[in-house]
């Protein structure tokens, strides 16, 4: 666990570091690398405790270098909000062992998960403007395209394959089989590409639908809409008076106001509301069907047991694959999340496997 601790801040210091290289704001990029040296700090101090070499502490490990990879590739926004997961995670298992052990909290037990805002707030350069973008890759964690990516590729994989092993439970017919697990993959993928899209479009429909309404109450009720602006920014902190004053100055300009208030008021994040509900229902489609069709390819070419062995084997590899870049997200041991993810998706395959010869020894008989 000592070098676990060690490993977890090693990887932080990392990736801080790494945002602070990448990142074009210099007041930004100045906070990233005191958040590198604090991280560093951390385990230089955790080997001192525990007696160890810091002239030897670990390199980042495998995980973090490829979350960078995956930083230069999708946005170093991604990488921020895992670091951000993971803290949060660190600090609610710390908080629930003191509960459990009835011990005294500690300020140290959220530091993680409040130090970069403590930063940000107390810098005398950081602008309103670079922290609330800072707040935006806090909630967006531009890593929603991966997890989905992941999920799908699961959701593709065990379903069709639970479903191809169905089939070949119940027929030895390959022709059958191809036919079904084909039909399942354009099922599956469409089902999924229908569902993604339905949910982008209403939620772009009900935000613009609460914008116009926004839009709306400013021009009938300017002076309520501007008591609930300086209440907003009352409510954060800002001297009564203050807030009034900056109430009233955003007010004179109402497309400025109506930004400000469904920012603030409906907590809407218009960048947000520019998703394509196509694109995102072809992403679903795609990554739905890279997970179906794997189970399915040795039907292409074989029948028989031997064909159902590839099939086996080249889910089981699909499926491991997907258990190791969970860890991605949860920081657990690879080997852990691969074959746990191989032993559902088979235990899973073996079910429908077994019904499916039970029913067709039952009609053939």
């Amino acid at each position: 666990m000592n070098l676990k601790n060690i490993q977890t801040e090693i990887d932080a210091s990392y990736l801080y570091k790494q945002l602070s290289i990448v990142e074009k704001d210099a007041n930004v990029a100045h906070v990233f690398a005191q958040m590198s040296e604090i991280e560093l700090s951390h385990a230089i101090a955790f080997a001192k405790k525990f007696n160890l070499s810091i002239d030897n502490l670990p390199e980042p490990s495998l995980r973090a270098r490829m979350l960078n990879k995956i930083g230069e590739i999708i946005g170093y926004d991604y990488v921020l909000g895992v670091l951000l997961d993971t803290e949060k995670s660190i600090s609610s298992a710390v908080q629930n062992a003191r509960n459990s052990t009835k011990s005294q909290s500690s300020i140290s037990d959220t530091a993680h998960v409040t130090i970069l805002k403590n930063i940000l707030n107390n810098h005398k350069n950081i602008s309103s403007d670079n922290l609330v973008r800072f707040e935006k890759k806090h909630r967006s964690v531009g890593g929603n395209a991966l997890r989905a990516a992941v999920l799908g590729g699961n959701d593709g994989l065990v379903s069709n394959f639970s479903l191809v092993m169905g089939i070949a439970g119940a027929t030895s017919g390959r022709a059958e089989i191809l036919l079904t697990g084909l039909a399942g993959l354009l099922a599956g993928a469409l089902s999924m590409a229908l569902g993604e899209w339905i949910s982008v479009k209403s939620s772009q429909e009900l935000y613009e639908n609460q914008m116009d309404l926004e839009m709306e109450e400013i021009e009938t009720n300017p002076e309520g809409e501007e008591k609930e602006l300086a209440l907003i920014y009352i409510t954060k902190g800002i001297p009564e008076a203050q807030a009034i004053q900056m109430a009233k100055e955003i007010m004179l300009d109402k497309g400025q106001a109506h930004e400000i208030l469904v920012r603030e008021e409906l907590g809407i994040n218009v960048e947000e509301l520019k998703g394509s509900a196509v694109e995102a229902a072809v992403t679903s489609f795609v990554l739905f069907a890279i997970g179906a069709i794997l189970p399915v390819i040795p039907f292409f070419f074989i029948g028989g047991m031997m064909a159902i062995i590839l099939s086996a084997s080249l889910s089981a590899i699909g499926l491991f694959i997907i258990g190791a870049a969970i860890t991605l997200f949860t920081g657990k041991n690879v080997l852990f999340s691969g074959f746990r993810q191989v032993a559902f998706g088979l235990f899973a395959a073996a079910i429908t496997f077994g019904i499916g010869h039970l029913i067709g020894v039952s009609i053939a008989g």
